[in-house]
């Protein structure tokens, strides 16, 4: 078997569009979520990223939806940290593994509008290729002159996640020696809000403190806020990123992917626990050298709750020991792209030894009695092994375990 590490990482997101002041952010409890101007929807909380369309030439924007935008952002970061040329590789060496909710939302509901309220006789002769799933993925093999294989997935909130556990295991099975990863998401139109808010997982904004809507695991907390953004990591086997003389941030050695089969949104802790201990299992540890863990935490009533119990059955009375924090109170929930970003999140926690905090935990949950970190950023003298978890509607989850690289 083949060891894997990441050698680049990049974010775009609501709290910062560089890794380094994302994470930052996350350490300062900044939230990145306001009321917004919405014409369709003006008492809305959202995180926005705001303009992205400079870093773009404008023909180049033509065939980009916004998601296809972000997710090039945050490639570009990841392979420039990585100090990588795809062209140097032989051609099929390469993949793309990509993870993406909805794909082109804002894309797909303008043709809506164009077609039904506009009437209009024709509609963008790019609108397929901007709006499908995979459209992200192509465009990243277009910049970077990627040849080899490519895959989308779309698992809902666990896609992005899904891709990197996908990407590991094709490189420690010696099926490619590199891979740029990630995911994407950008569904904050009419449409998708609205779609979320029939389902009432959204979170009630709150009118005196706006930034705090969403509160994981505080007995307050009503729901998440939907967010936008990106996360990308460039993934390579061991020996080859020592051999080219890349800086090596963390190594990937544990991956679980189970599903509930008991219900289309509602979480099953079963099934939460399986993949935990499925990635703690291939990691050859035991549960206690997990010594923290980036929650899912989506600041819903069961949702909170399930994860709580499922990290109980993987680490017994461990769990009380091991630090937990949620960033969505801050950058939201990015759906696609969540288990990307907050994956980056848990490999800075482990460079930096320092945890970010869960904010807006006011009041304590009886259901939810962990160390959810609430008292701000937590440095560790001793953080070696770190799990990220994300778990998807239609009951997918995910767990992803990544500890410090030593040489051997």
């Amino acid at each position: 078997m083949k060891r894997v590490v990441v050698t680049g990482m990049g974010v775009v997101s609501p709290v910062g569009r560089t890794v380094e002041s994302f994470y930052t952010t996350l350490l300062e409890s900044r939230s990145g979520i306001c009321f917004h101007d919405f014409p369709w929807g003006r008492a809305l909380v959202a995180p926005v990223l705001g303009d992205i369309d400079a870093d773009f030439p404008k023909i180049r924007r033509l065939s980009l939806d916004r998601v296809a935008q972000l997710a090039l952002l945050a490639a570009r970061q990841a392979v420039t940290q990585a100090a990588i040329q795809f062209a140097d590789a032989p051609g099929d060496s390469t993949g793309i593994y990509w993870g993406t909710g909805i794909g082109g939302a804002t894309t797909l509901e303008s043709s809506y509008r164009d077609l039904f309220i506009n009437h209009a006789a024709r509609l963008r002769p790019v609108t397929i290729v901007a709006t499908m799933n995979n459209a992200a993925t192509g465009q990243i093999g277009i910049e970077f002159g990627i040849r080899g294989p490519s895959y989308t997935y779309s698992s809902a909130c666990s896609s992005s996640a899904v891709a990197i556990g996908e990407a590991y295991r094709a490189i420690r099975f010696g099926l490619i020696q590199t891979a740029v990863v990630g995911g994407a998401e950008a569904m904050l139109t009419e449409g998708g809000i609205k779609a979320w808010e029939s389902l009432q997982t959204l979170a009630k904004p709150d009118t005196d403190r706006p930034e705090t809507s969403c509160r994981p695991f505080s007995a307050d907390r009503s729901g998440f806020v939907l967010g936008e953004g990106a996360g990308a990591v460039i993934l390579e086997e061991a020996e080859s990123a020592v051999v080219r003389g890349a800086t090596i941030l963390a190594e990937i050695v544990g991956y679980g992917n189970t599903t509930d089969a008991c219900h289309i949104t509602q979480p099953d802790a079963g099934g939460q626990s399986r993949a935990m201990s499925m990635a703690i299992a291939e990691a050859g540890i035991n549960a206690t050298a997990v010594q923290y863990i980036n929650a899912h935490g989506t600041g819903t009533k069961v949702g909170d709750i399930s994860e709580t119990r499922a990290i109980k059955q993987v680490f017994g009375e461990a769990a009380y020991s091991v630090p937990i924090s949620a960033t969505k109170a801050l950058h939201g929930h990015l759906m696609g792209a969540t288990g990307a970003v907050e994956f980056v999140a848990a490999l800075e926690a482990l460079r930096t030894r320092t945890i970010p905090p869960t904010a807006h935990l006011f009041q304590r949950d009886p259901d939810c009695d962990l160390d959810y970190v609430i008292e701000g950023m937590r440095p560790l003298r001793e953080l070696n092994v770190v799990m990220s978890n994300s778990f998807g509607f239609g009951g997918n989850n995910v767990a992803l375990i990544a500890r410090r690289y030593r040489h051997s």
